[in-house]
């Protein structure tokens, strides 16, 4: 870095403030005028001319002004005789002794120098890094999710992020998108789920335009004080957010509602982003099977490869009218394509191994997105990206959830859930099944699970069990046990309540001695192994041990199978992001 930088005052890299004074023969820290001041305390001396102060040797304390200098060199003043090494003989009286040799006196001298000056540095930088993430910190905008989350991802457990794409227009440059004077909407949302072997992942692209029943929102407001947003019935996924007052936890509310999956935490990027991920990572590769000439989104682009970034990039995106039908479904995509296409750079090793990409990645993610309040900290987001990073784009699946056009409309606009086919793919995610071939479990642990429905069955009149609602709806413990007691013949069963605490899935648990009963039951039920816990026998009403089935939030009634599917249906549309695809 040269002196006219430092008196300009820029950014200073700290490994350009160490110069080598000829004069000593070491390093010394130089900063300029404008440069702030290492926080490291120190004891404070005499600047070197021209440079910062010098700081002392470890262990030694630094001189006073010249006294080093008058001890040495003051007349009359009586220097004390040198002090005998210990271990070293006393010379004779009368003869100058030789002096032990020295060993390897330059290369200690090199490497004491060469440790002192790294320890240093390291520490300088190390302080400089402290410094940059308080940067960082100061970057992250936070918006509370008003408890509609988990509270936060687990590093044991499956994660559910939620990433939101507002079309609301904020920043310079970005006058000429999104609607006027609008407070935006979820304009492109997906439900990203990584599983908890982290072998694998899900994007779930989330129509804009898909017709859904919006709850209530208690939200927290600017001032601190809360306000329930009330909910709308048949409309629009994308008036989740901005509409009203929406903020994105209504939009979490709204993915927990239709999908029965309660995300962790979520994301939320407005158009800026687009543009400087792009640029931080030097660009995007994407491909085109055919022409593009949208005057709506401004992109003009030729069939073939190309790599674009910024505002390039923010075009392809938002791109409809020129690929697939036109809609918002070839519009997601293209979206799913480019993603893809992002995942790949990031991944590279041209982005991975390189400093400055890093750290503009780090400038350019925390300025552009808006995170929930559990995410408030450039180390949590951290955690959050060493987790994410352990996943193989190979098996990052991105799909759409299946979805008809709305029948009571005669001029196609929106769109609604296809019953056929959604709730089994909301299930898989659910059930942290992944929608590509990977082993999810060991080969131990997942033949463990099989044994439990295996071998004999007790018959259903001596199966005891107690019943509990752990998340189910209203009535559904008193629900099964009528059926079971009057269809199945389990007539030694009892409603028990309400479980202690919520149950995403429906489990039965049972001592040792009891497993030919809860095989019995597991058949019944439709019960997969895994919702078998081995544990121990509650005494049931009677004062007799009985088993406890406590029906989770998968729980759909009784007599309905809660065997969940243990692959993705062939059917399904879905890429992966390690493949390349031209947008058509």
């Amino acid at each position: 870095m040269d002196a006219q930088s430092r008196e300009r005052g820029e950014n200073i890299d700290p490994a350009d403030q160490w110069v080598l004074n000829p004069h000593t023969g070491e390093y010394e820290l130089r900063l300029g005028s404008s440069a702030p001041q290492s926080p490291i305390p120190g004891p404070r001396g005499p600047r070197p001319p021209g440079g910062a102060r010098r700081s002392p040797a470890p262990g030694r304390s630094p001189e006073r002004p010249g006294r080093a200098a008058a001890e040495r060199e003051t007349p009359g003043r009586e220097v004390p005789q040198q002090r005998r090494r210990r271990g070293v003989p006393e010379e004779p009286p009368g003869r100058r002794g030789r002096r032990p040799a020295k060993k390897n006196t330059k290369a200690k001298k090199v490497l004491l120098w060469t440790s002192g000056t790294m320890a240093f540095l390291v520490l300088a930088v190390g302080v400089g890094g402290y410094l940059y993430l308080e940067h960082l910190n100061d970057n992250i905008t936070t918006v509370s999710d008003d408890g509609a989350g988990t509270g936060g991802f687990k590093k044991d457990e499956a994660i559910n992020i939620l990433l939101i794409g507002t079309d609301k227009r904020t920043g310079s440059g970005n006058e000429g998108y999104g609607d006027k004077g609008s407070a935006g909407h979820a304009d492109t949302t997906i439900l990203l789920h990584v599983s908890k072997d982290r072998s694998n992942a899900t994007a779930l692209s989330i129509p804009r335009d898909l017709i859904v029943d919006i709850p209530d929102c208690p939200t927290q407001q600017e001032d601190g004080s809360q306000k329930v947003i009330p909910g709308s019935t048949g409309v629009r996924f994308n008036t989740s957010l901005g509409q009203g007052g929406r903020t994105p936890s209504c939009t979490m509310r709204t993915v927990t509602e239709l999908t029965g999956i309660t995300p962790d935490n979520f994301m939320v990027a407005d158009f800026n982003a687009v543009k400087t991920l792009t640029s931080a990572v030097g660009g995007v590769e994407v491909c085109l099977a055919k022409d593009i000439d949208d005057p709506d989104s401004h992109l003009k682009l030729p069939k073939g490869t190309h790599t674009i970034e910024g505002e390039q990039a923010l075009a392809y995106v938002r791109t409809r009218h020129s690929v697939g039908l036109g809609g918002d479904l070839s519009r997601i995509e293209l979206q799913q394509q480019f993603l893809s296409a992002l995942m790949r750079k990031l991944k590279s090793n041209d982005t991975l191994t390189s400093p400055s990409k890093m750290i503009k990645l780090a400038e350019a993610g925390t300025e552009a997105l808006t995170v929930d309040s559990t995410l408030d900290s450039i180390n949590k987001l951290k955690e959050l990206g060493l987790e994410l990073g352990k996943l193989n784009v190979k098996n990052l699946t991105f799909t759409t959830i299946p979805v008809i056009d709305n029948p009571t409309e005669q001029v196609k606009a929106t769109v609604v859930l296809d019953e056929g086919k959604a709730p089994e793919v909301f299930s898989l995610i659910r059930n942290d099944v992944s929608f590509t071939e990977v082993k999810q479990q060991k080969k131990k642990e997942k033949a463990a699970v099989a044994a439990r429905l295996k071998g004999e069955k007790a018959p259903a009149s001596e199966v005891r069990v107690r019943i509990l609602n752990g998340g189910a709806p209203a009535g559904s413990a008193q629900e099964t046990l009528s059926w079971l007691q009057v269809q199945q013949g389990v007539t030694k069963s009892e409603n028990a309540g309400n479980a202690p605490a919520e149950l995403g899935k429906t489990t039965l648990e049972y001592a040792p001695d009891q497993a030919a009963q809860a095989r019995r039951l597991a058949e019944i039920l439709g019960l997969s192994g895994s919702a078998m816990k081995p544990g121990e026998s509650v005494t049931n009403a009677q004062g007799v041990p009985a088993m406890t089935l406590t029906l989770g939030k998968d729980f759909k009634g009784a007599g309905v199978s809660l065997t969940p599917p243990d692959k993705a249906p062939d059917d399904i549309k879905k890429s992966t992001a390690d493949k390349v695809e031209c947008a058509k």
